[in-house]
This record gives structure tokens, sequence and C-alpha cells, in this order.
């Protein structure tokens, strides 16, 4: 009998954490610690834990994603995004068998681009945020070459946890008029589409490097929203009569800057596993019809 692939996810209980460990294979053996049982930003803990239960394969989905909180706590988002990638890929370099899927993010370019990136095209960070996380990337390439894949991935949603599509829904339910950052273009993506690619690269040890997942066309903020706005009344979720009004960057100033275009080319992970792409509005419906009504 072959043996059961054991599968360490750290971040667990985050919006992507949650959706691993909903479509995990059958075929799977998955671990999520918790944050006082693992703890990545400790090098000696992550050690024992990997030395412990002897992993195949480690997802870190354990992130700082406070974009703008990052601004104001770099030394905890470089602990987690940083030092925290550094010592997964280095517990994980200490096992032969061990591989390592790193999540990571659009922001990590500076939105000057007028075609969608590449894996390949230069990085260039706004934000704190966005640097630590290509400094994870760096550190995690450079422990684990060769058994190390960078997934990058954008503007990713679910009903768990705190991303845009819950904040829409609340922001909607309280007014009825929603202004929403109309100049920067990226592409929503469910965490169901993203785990799904993840658990197709699991299955693939012989694939490593840098890789692109999002769903599939280009939207901005404003678009998202008012797709949002007008799925959620199909389904009774948000009033029918709910305004979305498109504003500017400037309009919205933030702590951290964001790429004004962030689109990612998926061409790659489309020839490499062989995946269907699927429209982010039609991913948005199937997120909304799980949802209960408030």
């Amino acid at each position: 009998m072959t043996e059961a692939l054991r599968v360490l996810i750290t971040g667990g209980a985050g919006q992507l954490g949650c959706a691993l460990t909903a479509m995990a294979p059958s075929s799977v053996r998955v671990d999520t610690p918790t944050l006082a049982e693992l703890d990545i930003c400790s090098g000696e803990q992550v050690e024992r834990y990997i030395e412990r239960a002897q992993p195949h394969l480690i997802i870190n989905a354990a992130a700082f994603t406070a974009v703008d909180k990052a601004e104001s706590q770099r030394d905890e988002a470089a602990k987690i995004n940083i030092d925290g990638a550094r010592n997964i890929a280095m517990g994980a370099a200490a096992k032969p068998d061990c591989r390592v899927i790193h999540i990571s993010t659009d922001f990590v370019f500076d939105g000057t681009a007028s075609s969608p990136y590449l894996p390949s095209s230069p990085t260039a960070p706004l934000s704190v945020y966005a640097a630590t996380k290509r400094a994870g990337e760096i550190e995690v390439v450079n422990a684990l070459p060769g058994r190390s894949l960078i997934l990058r991935t954008a503007w990713l949603y679910s009903l768990v946890g705190q991303n845009f599509l819950l904040t829409m829904l609340r922001l909607m339910r309280e007014r009825r008029l929603v202004r929403v950052v109309a100049d920067q273009v990226g592409t929503p993506t469910s965490t169901p589409s993203l785990a799904n690619v993840i658990w197709r690269f699991a299955e693939r040890a012989d694939v490593s490097g840098i890789y692109h997942w999002t769903d599939a066309g280009v939207a901005s903020w404003y678009d998202f929203a008012v797709a949002i706005a007008e799925e959620g009344a199909a389904r009774d979720l948000v009033p029918d009569d709910v305004e979305v009004l498109p504003i500017t960057t400037e309009e919205y100033p933030t702590p951290a800057r964001r790429p004004s275009y962030s689109v990612l080319d998926k061409r790659a992970t489309v020839a490499t596993l062989g995946v269907q792409q699927v429209h982010w509005r039609r991913s948005l419906r199937s997120v909304l019809d799980s949802a209960g009504k408030p």
C-alpha cells in the first residue's frame, strides 16, 4: 500500500488554510497545527515540529497580510513573512523528502506594467507588506532550491476571515452608498480556486520554481464591488438598492501604496497542471451560493 502524503499546513485557521483543509484529497493526511502548537517565527519550534510530524510537504499559508498595518508594524510583518518563511524552508531542507509550497502575492510588483506579470517579471514592492513577502520568497528559494514552489495569487476572498467580499457585504447591509477605488486593477480569486491548484501542485513533486494563479479575467475593486452588490442582491444577502460609487486612489488614501495594475500571467500553471481557468465572476457566484442569509 502506498504511504499517504503527509502535508503540514501553516496558517490553517486562515481563509486559505480552511479551504485547503476542506478540499484535501482523501489520499492526503493533513496536519494543521494551531499557533500555540507551531509558531513559525521560532526556528527551534519549527525544527522540532517537523522532526516529530515528518511531513512530505509543507504548505506555508501563514502570513502577516494586514497591508496597511504592516507600515507601522514592520518588525512583526518581517518576523512572520521573512523569518517564518526562512524557518519553514530551513526545517524542510533538513529532510531530503520534504517540499515546500509557499504562498505569495501580486503585491511584489509595482503596477507599472500594461500586460499580465510573468513569474519571471522583475519585482518592485511598494509597501512593507510587499517587501516582506518578496523577501520571504527569496528565503524559501535560497534555502530549498529544487524542492520549493512559490505560488503568487491576488485579491483572495472567501466567507471566512477578513477580506474584501466580507467587508463589502457588511457595508452594503449598513448603508445604501459604498465608495470603492476604481483605478486599481487585478483579479479577484476565490479560496476554493486557489486551494484546488495548490492540491494539484502537491501531487507534482517534479515541479519547482515560481508560478502564478488567480481566477480568470480582470477587474478593478469597483468592478468587484458592483458584482458583489448585484450577485448579493440576487441572493437576498444585501439590499437591492445599494449604489456603488467609483473613486480614485487619491480620494481614498491608505498608509500602504498598492500597485495600480497587478494582473498575473497564469499560462505556466495552466500548461503544467492542465487546470481549467474559471472567470472570477463565476467563482464569486459559487462562493455566494454557499452563503447563509444574514
